[in-house]
């Protein structure tokens, strides 16, 4: 087989695989090396398989709340965990066939074990200490293994792990990450979630739902900090009418195991302690780029605040070294990992009008109960950049079909630069708002003034009658609140 590459692309993550098809489809010879299974963390432990989870929650919801919708259903509508874990499983192996599938019909290698970066231009694949996952179904196992190999241009995509607060860090049995959350052997009574981004949140919501007691420990002030504060106070109150209970500007200075359960020394802002016991608890305090012997300190790859540094495209300090997704440093999302590795690859292939990626233009979506999506800046941001804004709200209350869906809470924000009328940030919270959070970024993608998103005709009825709505009610001309 072949060792001499135009591209190898280290790690099969969104950002990785997306990577080596398209350098594939440009006309490049193209290899990725993995090390346990493709897809990465998203499709095998994020992103999918977390979505699976949440919809058999949902399922639950409405099964155990019938009389709302007019039906009757005789016996009580009960989870079975092991079933719902199994759903979630064969979704991720699924996924994991396909990115298999998609590497045969581009014509990508695969290099099986972990890759070291030993100087410009050139890597050593040594035994993976980890268990290799193969694609299943009809995708022919490659024979590409440990080995000495050569490329031009090499994409480091080696992706994020969960972060460990010293002396509180997980251990699979009390102490859980999303890896273990995602498949308990049995469901607790009763759970801690230390952390409120998104990882935190849709546990949370899941673990809710299920029927367990569940508490939130949040360092900020807020739950879901990074968004809009009026949508995190919305999604707080919802959360709390679930039966969450949601402690803010606390940490959890300490843990003590038992046999079965920890108890959380949770220190409050006044500095006072109070103690929780649960059967488990989640560690969800964000997670750490994977920078860590892959030889970057070898050849002088600089990194910054624990992520690989990079220009607009990619690129590094070291010639023909490239860093793309969660690596690369933050929004750590699949989707700005996808759309850097295109960037990152098209550059390299010489195409014209490649443009950096703006990251105020990546939208954010949290898939709790109920939904959150944003995209651009939040008030608060916009009147930091001194920035003179109209903002627009409108209720999912006053929208007919979030009525008939009985999902009627929820709210849609939008926010305008007075001077322009562009659309400089969105955030929603309620149904299916991360279906809808696209229309919005599409809008400022296109640099969308008020006047074009006042003069185009949604659809009756949809959810998405509301951003129009509050487009018009930042301008004082909304038409149903």
């Amino acid at each position: 087989m072949a060792s001499n590459y135009d591209v190898i692309i280290i790690g099969s993550g969104p950002g990785g695989y997306i990577a080596a098809i398209r350098a594939a489809q440009l006309g490049l010879k193209t290899a990725i090396v993995e090390r346990e299974h493709l897809a990465g963390i998203c499709s095998n432990w994020g992103c999918i398989p977390t979505k699976a989870l949440l919809r058999s929650a949902e399922i639950l919801h409405y099964a155990q709340h019938p009389e709302a919708y007019g039906i009757r259903i005789d016996g009580k509508a009960t989870p079975d965990l092991a079933a719902i874990v199994k759903r979630s499983r064969g979704i991720a192996e699924r996924m994991n066939g396909g990115v298999g599938f998609l590497m045969k019909k581009n014509k990508v290698d695969i290099i099986w074990g972990e890759a070291k970066l030993t100087k410009p231009g050139e890597i050593v694949v040594s035994k993976t200490t980890k268990k290799i996952v193969e694609p299943q179904g009809p995708i022919p196992k490659t024979t590409l293994g440990e080995g000495t190999y050569t490329a031009k241009h090499i994409i480091v995509a080696t992706g994020a792990r969960p972060r460990a607060i010293p002396g509180i860090e997980p251990d699979g049995k009390l102490i859980w990450t999303y890896f273990e959350a995602m498949k308990p052997a049995e469901m607790p009574k009763s759970l801690l979630v230390m952390g409120s981004g998104a990882i935190g949140i849709e546990f949370a919501s899941f673990y809710r739902t299920m029927g367990v007691e569940v508490t939130v420990v949040e360092l900020m002030s807020r739950v879901m900090p990074v968004e809009d504060a009026e949508i995190s106070a919305f999604a707080k109150k919802q959360f709390e009418k679930q039966g969450m209970k949601i402690i803010l500007e606390a940490k959890v200075a300490k843990v003590e195991k038992s046999a079965n359960s920890v108890t959380a020394h949770i220190e409050m802002k006044d500095g006072k302690i109070e103690k929780i016991t649960a059967d488990r608890m989640i560690s969800a305090v964000g997670v750490q780029a994977n920078i860590e012997n892959i030889g970057l300190e070898a050849i002088g790859v600089k990194t910054d605040r624990g992520f690989i540094a990079i220009d607009g495209y990619g690129k590094t300090n070291v010639a023909g070294i490239y860093a793309i997704g969660d690596v690369a440093g933050p929004p750590l999302l699949a989707h700005k990992a996808e759309h850097e590795a295109v960037i990152c690859v098209e550059k390299i292939a010489g195409l014209p009008n490649v443009h950096p990626m703006d990251k105020n233009l990546i939208p954010g979506c949290t898939y709790c109960n109920p939904q959150v999506a944003s995209v651009g800046l939040t008030e608060a941001k916009a009147k930091e950049q001194g920035r003179d804004i109209r903002v627009g709200r409108f209720p999912f209350v006053a929208n007919g079909k979030a009525i008939a869906l009985g999902e009627d809470q929820g709210m849609v924000k939008t926010i305008f630069d007075k001077k322009t009328g562009e659309l400089i940030g969105a955030h929603m919270v309620g149904a299916e708002v991360t279906e809808l959070i696209q229309g919005f970024v599409v809008a400022m993608n296109l640099e969308t003034t008020e006047a074009e998103l006042m003069h185009t005709i949604f659809p009756h009825p949809t959810l998405s009658e509301m951003m129009k709505e509050s487009v018009l009610d930042a301008y004082g001309q909304a038409l149903n609140a």
